[in-house]
Parts: C-alpha cells; structure tokens; sequence
C-alpha cells in the first residue's frame, strides 16, 4: 500500500520487481490516472484508489504501509487519530509501515499548506505502543526548485 503515491514511481519499481497485490491510494484522481498511463499494461497489476486517508474503510490488510509525505498534512489531531486507526485495521500484525514526514527542522508549510514536523519519538507516538520502531534516518530532499526539505524517515513494524 502506497499512501498519497499518486504519480510516484515507487509502485512501477515495485511492480518491476514481480510483487502483486500492490494498491496505490491517494486523493487525486488525476496523479493516479497517470500512473495508469506510465504503467500501461502493467497497470492491471496495482490497485488504484481514490479517497481521503482520514476517511477511508480499507477491506483488505497489507503487509506494508509506505506513506511518504502525507502524515504531515494531517494538522488535525482528529485527522491523524483517523489515519492511525486506519494503519491499525488494516496492516496485519508483524507488517511493516514506513512515515517520511518532514523533520524537526523541515519547514513549517508545504505548498502554502501548514505541516506538522515529527522526529522519530514523535511518530512513535502518534502510531502508539503496539508499533516498534526498527529503523529511522534523515533525508535531504531537493525540490525540483532548487530548495531543501528536511525529511526523517521511519520504520515500525506492528505488533499486535
């Protein structure tokens, strides 16, 4: 499962690999309609859907939950205790979920929209005891304008 992946190409390397019952999830239509294109034939491999994370019933549980720069926009603690709630029901026990959000000293809005910025404790918090974290590092990512984004990354797996 790739949360807000839209036209990421983290499915078409996932897909190149030979892994099946791969979804991708996020909130535009239009970034998902292109990767259906860029896949082509292979598109009938991914599950495409079209919805908004804090709101969402999944009828299917994963093995991995990818989320890379979603969590963050969920400035509402409402909003990120339904995000929560959602990784909980629907990543089977012992799978894994990886959060990219922007760092501590990531910036403060994305897209002149507000963020909220985590470090590893603070995303151990949000998801809560029954995820352990297993691996954490940082990231400088280069926009394709020249800035810099300041991202940590964050492995758990669930354990209940």
């Amino acid at each position: 499962m790739d949360v807000g992946g839209g036209a990421s190409k983290f499915i078409d390397l996932l897909v190149a690999k030979g892994y099946e019952k791969v979804t991708v999830f996020d909130i535009s239509s239009t970034a998902l309609e292109r990767t259906k294109e860029r896949l082509g034939g292979q598109a009938g491999n991914v599950r495409f859907i079209e919805g908004d994370i804090t709101r969402y019933e999944f009828d299917d549980t994963f093995d991995l939950w990818h989320d890379r720069a979603v969590f963050h926009f969920l400035t509402d603690p409402v909003d990120r205790g339904k995000y929560v709630s959602s990784v909980k029901t629907s990543l089977r026990k012992d799978g894994h979920i990886v959060i990219a959000s922007f760092s501590l000293d990531g910036p403060p809005k994305c897209s002149g929209l507000d963020v909220v910025r985590y470090n590893p404790e603070a995303l151990q918090s949000e998801l809560g005891d029954g995820f352990e974290l297993v691996e954490t590092f940082d990231e400088t990512h280069v926009t394709p304008f020249g800035g810099c984004q300041k991202f940590v990354y964050c492995h758990f797996i669930k354990r209940i």
